[in-house]
């Protein structure tokens, strides 16, 4: 059942955004710096320590499993829209370093394809 494991995914969600909040204030800026991965990182060390202890029941894992599975694409899409945001307002500069970086991954996809194939592999890709 879904609803496993959701306290455990909340708890680590405010404490990261609280973290998150306190770094931004201690930097002197008014947002949340890493609230998210913060929240996320806090999810995995404690679900992994929970598991390695055995406290952590079936229900629950996979709770959280689903619900991590939604979350995550939703913040993805969201930090993109942010990112999108922020390089039309930052200038050319920013679009710049971002239409580099995008070309700069699309260059490098048959390098890492080459890399994970085996030499014996027979398949038609180059």
């Amino acid at each position: 059942m879904a609803i496993y494991g959701t306290a455990l995914l909340s708890f680590c969600l405010l404490a990261g955004l609280l973290a998150g909040k306190l770094l931004g204030w201690m930097l002197g800026m008014d947002g949340n710096i890493g609230g998210v991965g913060i929240a996320m990182l806090l999810l995995v060390l404690l679900t992994d320590r929970l598991k390695r202890d055995g406290a952590l029941p079936e229900p629950s894992e996979q709770g959280i499993l689903f619900w991590s599975s939604i979350y995550i694409p939703v913040i993805v899409a969201m930090a993109a829209s942010q990112n999108v945001r922020a390089a039309i307002h930052g200038g050319p500069a920013a679009i710049l370093a971002g239409l580099l970086a995008t070309l700069a991954c699309c260059a490098l996809v048959p390098v890492y394809a080459r890399i994970g194939r085996s030499q014996d592999d027979d398949s038609p890709l180059p």
